[in-house]
């Protein structure tokens, strides 16, 4: 018996030593090496689908801001059927792509939330249309306009939100910052973006392009 329990004993400590030899200590941003996986990159994932992609897909969805303010007649939610789209596929926030030419009225920029407010061409409601302009910009708009990613093609919620930010840097750096937005009042333009139905009165749009006439 004792024969048996020293041969069981030596048959584990061998295994354990086996298994022991067979640990690696990776260092830290080293993994990819072995586990094939690389770190997320947003900033990298953004580029790589905005001009070939994301761009050509809201511009292939916009809708004449004038036309859709006018069959809103009030409601802006009303039309999610027709024209927009939920952040958590059939739930959420809605979301709209726009499009229009306007007249700029006001550019503040005193809160870092800065935005441009638009007298939009034919159209005489009294909805406040206001375009973003930074440096921080609300919401996810853009981002949850888009049909080509959703939150499953991502690892966590964190990176989701990694996405939308990575957008709304991107659209601060190649579509706002070269229109110089101090310039722009009393200037006429022309624009297509984004926006969340969250209240009747306003409409903030996250522009996609942005053209001064």
């Amino acid at each position: 018996m004792k024969k048996r329990m020293l041969a069981l004993s030596l048959i584990i400590a061998m295994a354990a030593t086996t298994m022991t030899g067979c640990v690696k200590v990776v260092k830290i941003g080293e993994e990819a090496q072995y586990t094939g996986k690389t770190e997320f990159n947003a900033g990298d994932n953004v580029a790589e689908i905005w001009e070939s992609q994301a761009v050509p897909e809201l511009q292939g969805k916009a809708v004449e801001l004038a036309d859709f303010l006018t069959e809103a007649n009030g409601d802006l939610k009303s039309l999610v059927d027709k024209y927009g789209k939920y952040s958590m596929g059939t739930s959420g926030e809605i979301n709209y792509v726009v499009k229009g030419t306007g007249t700029i009225t006001e550019v503040n920029q005193e809160k870092k939330a800065g935005y441009m407010t638009v007298k939009l061409d034919g159209y005489d409601g009294t909805e406040e249309i206001s375009i973003q302009i930074g440096s921080v910009y609300k919401g996810s708009s853009i981002r949850d306009s888009l049909d080509i990613i959703k939150f499953g093609d991502y690892t966590n919620q964190q990176d989701w939100a990694a996405v939308s930010q990575s957008i709304n840097k991107l659209v601060d750096e190649q579509v706002v910052q070269p229109a110089d937005p101090a310039s722009l009042k009393d200037k006429t333009i022309t624009f297509m973006g984004c926006f969340t139905a969250s209240d009747n009165t306003k409409v903030l749009i996250t522009p996609v392009e942005l053209e001064v006439q």
